[in-house]
C-alpha cells in the first residue's frame, strides 16, 4: 500500500463515517526531508576512492596562437568547397575545386578569428573560427610550425584531445601534440599525425606500443583515411589518451600510464597542409616568384576591394592556412582519487582538489602534517590510502615516517614522534625521560603523566 493511501486510511479510521480531516499540504516535504549531501569521498565514516567530474578542460579556457589572420591588417583567406583532386600540370590550384575568398581583419568584429573561438561553446550551427594567416613564405623542406597552446593551469588526468577543423577548410597533413606537466616548462611529444611519418617525424607509422614504451608517442596517418581533405562538414581529430596502451585496462596501478596522462598544457603544432597523397611534394615546391606575386595579391590594396581571387597561384596559397572550430580536451582535475571537486584558489581562475583523506597540496599529493603514519598513496577502489595521524598520546604535533618502522610494523605504523613534552620520549612519547617517573594514577595522555623523581 503506498503511503498517500496509508493516510487516508487512517483518515478514515481516526473519524469513523465523518468526513476525512483535510491532510496538511507540506506533509509530504516533511516526511521526504531532504537528506544532508553524502560526501563522496567517504562511506560513513570510511574512506573510499573520490575523483571530481569528467569535463572538457578546455571549455572557456583563453589559447595562445602562433599565427592569427588578420592581427597585422586586414588580408585574404580562401576557402575550398569541393574536395581535392589532383593537381593539373598548368595550374597550382587543385582541380575540380572552386573557391571563395574573403577579407579577415582583427579589427572588425564580423571578420576577425581570434583564438578564443577554439573553446567557447561549440554550436554546431553558428560555428566560431579560428584561422592562421595565408602561408606562402615557408621554404620548400621545412615546416610550418603554426602552434596552438593551451595552459590548463593545473594539472589534469587527460582522457582524449580533439580538434574540429572549420567547414571547407584544408585539413593538415601533418600535425603533432605535446604536452607539458610542469606548467609549459618542458614539453614532451603526445602524438603524431602525417602521411609521411619517418620523413617528417622520424617514426614509424603506426607503431606497436608494448608495456616497455607505453609512455612513448606514435605516428599514425590514420587520419588522411578519415574522409575527404577539405572538412565541408568539420572534419574532426581525435586523440585517445590510452588507446593502444597495454596497461589502459589497469590503469589505476600503473604509475607509468598515470604519469603519461597528466598534463598542465597541450600543444599541437600544425606542420603541413594535407595535399593529395600523390601531389605532395608538387605543393610544396612553390617558387620565390610566386610566393612574391601572392604577397602582392593578397596584402596589396587592391586585394581588400576585390573578395574573389585574381591569380591561381594566389588563391591556391591563400587557401593554405589552418582554421579550426573546436579544441576540446576530455579529462578529470588530477586529485589522485583524494578529492571529489576542484575549487579556485586566486582571482584568475586557477585551481585547486578540495582534499579529503587528511591529504594536502593542488592536487592531494601529499599527507597533511602530523599525519605521516603510513606513507602518503593514490586511493584506489581496494585502499583510499587515507592518511593516518601519528600516535604521539598528545605530547608532540611533529611527526615524521619511517620506512623501516613501517615494514616491521606490517605495514601499518611508521610514525615517530618528535620533539616529545612533558617530560616525554619514545617514538610514540610513551616513556617518561630520565629522572621522571609515570604516575599511574593518569593516563598516558596527561600531561603530568610523569612527575620528577624525589631522590
Amino acid at each position: 500500500m503506498h503511503i498517500r493511501e496509508c493516510l487516508i486510511v487512517l483518515a478514515i479510521v481516526a473519524t469513523g463515517v465523518q468526513k476525512c480531516n483535510a491532510i496538511p499540504s507540506d506533509i509530504y516535504m516533511k516526511m521526504f526531508a531532504a537528506q544532508p549531501p553524502t560526501d563522496p569521498c567517504y562511506d560513513d565514516d570510511r574512506a573510499r576512492r573520490c575523483v571530481p567530474d569528467f569535463v572538457n578542460a578546455a571549455f572557456g579556457t583563453p589559447m595562445t596562437a602562433s599565427s592569427t589572420c588578420g592581427q597585422r591588417g586586414p588580408s585574404r583567406y580562401c576557402e575550398l568547397s569541393e574536395p581535392l583532386s589532383p593537381v593539373s600540370s598548368n595550374s597550382a590550384t587543385p582541380s575540380g575545386t572552386t573557391t571563395t575568398c574573403q577579407i579577415c581583419d582583427d579589427t572588425n568584429p564580423k571578420r576577425r578569428f581570434p583564438p578564443t573561438a577554439l573553446t567557447d561553446l561549440n554550436n554546431p550551427n553558428n560555428l566560431t573560427c579560428w584561422r592562421s594567416e595565408s602561408l606562402p613564405a615557408t621554404p620548400p623542406g621545412q615546416l610550418d610550425n603554426v602552434t596552438l597552446t593551451l595552459s590548463l593551469g593545473k594539472k589534469y588526468e587527460l582522457t582524449y584531445i580533439s580538434i574540429q577543423f572549420c567547414p571547407r577548410s584544408v585539413k593538415p597533413d601533418s600535425m603533432a601534440f605535446y604536452k607539458s606537466s610542469d606548467y609549459g616548462k618542458t614539453w614532451q611529444p603526445f602524438q603524431f599525425y602525417s602521411s609521411q611519418c619517418r620523413k617528417v617525424y622520424g617514426r614509424p607509422n603506426r607503431a606497436t606500443i608494448t608495456k616497455v614504451n607505453e609512455q612513448e608517442a606514435r605516428c599514425t596517418d590514420a587520419h588522411r583515411h578519415s574522409g575527404d581533405s577539405v572538412g565541408n562538414q568539420g572534419a574532426r581529430i581525435a586523440f585517445s589518451i590510452l588507446e593502444g596502451r597495454p596497461s589502459a585496462s589497469d590503469y589505476e596501478s600503473s604509475p607509468v600510464l598515470q604519469d603519461w596522462a597528466t598534463a598542465t598544457d597541450v600543444r599541437v603544432i600544425f606542420n603541413r597542409i594535407q595535399m593529395p597523397q600523390d601531389n605532395v611534394d608538387e605543393f610544396l615546391l612553390i617558387g620565390p616568384q610566386q610566393v612574391s606575386k601572392f604577397r602582392d595579391d593578397v596584402h596589396g590594396a587592391n586585394a581588400i576591394e576585390s573578395i574573389s581571387a585574381s591569380t591561381s597561384t594566389a588563391t591556391s596559397i591563400a587557401t593554405h592556412h589552418y582554421a579550426v572550430s573546436d579544441f576540446a580536451v576530455g579529462g578529470r582535475c588530477k586529485c589522485n582519487g583524494h578529492a571529489s571537486k576542484c575549487l579556485p584558489i586566486a582571482r584568475d581562475g586557477q585551481l585547486a582538489c578540495d582534499c579529503k583523506h587528511n591529504t594536502m597540496g593542488r592536487d592531494c599529493e601529499r599527507c597533511k602534517p602530523f599525519y605521516y603514519d603510513r606513507p602518503w598513496g593514490r586511493a584506489t577502489q581496494r585502499d583510499a590510502n587515507e592518511c593516518k595521524e601519528c600516535n604521539c598520546n598528545g605530547h608532540s604535533r611533529r611527526c615524521r615516517f619511517n620506512m623501516e618502522l613501517f615494514k616491521l610494523s606490517g605495514r601499518t605504523s611508521g610514525g615517530v614522534c618528535i620533539n616529545c613534552r612533558h617530560a616525554t620520549t619514545g617514538r610514540h612519547c610513551h616513556y617518561c625521560k630520565e629522572g621522571f617517573y609515570r604516575d599511574p594514577t593518569k593516563p598516558l595522555n596527561h600531561r603530568k603523566v610523569c612527575k620528577p623523581c624525589d631522590c
